[in-house]
């Protein structure tokens, strides 16, 4: 268990959010819309034997990369009200997607994030992680839709995997320069680099046509981008905790009014 923000345990938790990830669980512990700490955990056992001394109303669950029966059995025995997020889950957004039942739940998740911390705005949602997704949302919190790219490791692998000589090289610590004198140095450059300029493109395509567009970073390689983007850039890294937090929120009052209201 990794504590990462405000270690202190709160005596009254309202809302615990998980986002289960390929290996670990970021928890995000929230009263009201306030994120309070941020703690990741090795298995759903370790956390679950922690909510035994925790004060915690609602909980739910969501992994791009597990599916909700998965979900449930991990979190057998959890006596509070539990939910998983999936494409049924009602949402404080709509979406303009052609197959929303294939909508990632992290996607989905840092959308209605950018649209509590944003509303009314066009925002769009550059999220490093595993891969790349660039997520334009709307001033009538409309999901429109997106791109999905390569992310940095992955780019690293493809190369190594998809050729017979090249190596398997690492992100580099400091930046690369764009003429590089040797072959490792010429794959950090060109994955750094590359990916720098893809993402500066599609800032640079989508002010073009919303000039006021507000630009969120997350993901855990968004710190490494963050100083090379063109501003202004917001950089949240606990986008989708706040996105969680808020359709967890959504749906509790939604079942408190007993009027239930989905739109997707």
């Amino acid at each position: 268990m990794q504590t990462d923000t405000n270690p202190a345990y709160p005596s009254t938790i309202h809302n615990l959010v998980v986002d289960w990830g390929n290996s670990s669980l970021k928890a995000g512990w929230f009263e009201g819309d306030t994120l309070v700490r941020t703690t990741r955990y090795d298995t759903p056992d370790v956390l679950l034997a922690e909510l035994v001394n925790q004060s915690v109303a609602h909980v739910l669950v969501s992994s791009t990369s597990r599916p909700a029966d998965e979900i449930r059995r991990g979190f057998t025995g959890l006596q509070r009200n539990f939910m998983v997020l999936d494409s049924q889950t009602a949402l404080p957004i709509r979406k303009a997607y052609d197959t929303p039942h294939t909508l990632g739940a992290d996607r989905v998740a840092a959308a209605v994030g950018a649209v509590a911390l944003y509303p009314g705005q066009d925002c769009l949602v550059l999220d490093l992680g595993t891969c790349l997704t660039a997520d334009l949302i709307d001033h009538d919190a409309v999901f429109q839709g997106g791109l999905i790219s390569p992310g940095l490791r992955m780019r690293f692998r493809a190369m190594h995997e998809q050729t017979a000589r090249l190596p398997l090289v690492e992100a580099p610590s400091a930046w690369p320069g764009l003429t590089a004198k040797n072959t490792q140095a010429a794959m950090q450059s060109g994955v750094v680099n590359g990916l720098t300029f893809e993402l500066n493109g599609i800032i640079d395509a989508y002010r073009t046509e919303r000039p006021e567009i507000v630009v969120l970073l997350c993901g855990g390689d968004g710190p490494a981008f963050e100083s090379r983007l063109k501003p202004p850039i917001f950089a949240v890294p606990n986008l989708v905790l706040i996105g969680l937090n808020r359709i967890l929120r959504y749906n509790v009052k939604n079942l408190q009014a007993n009027t239930p209201d989905n739109h997707t």
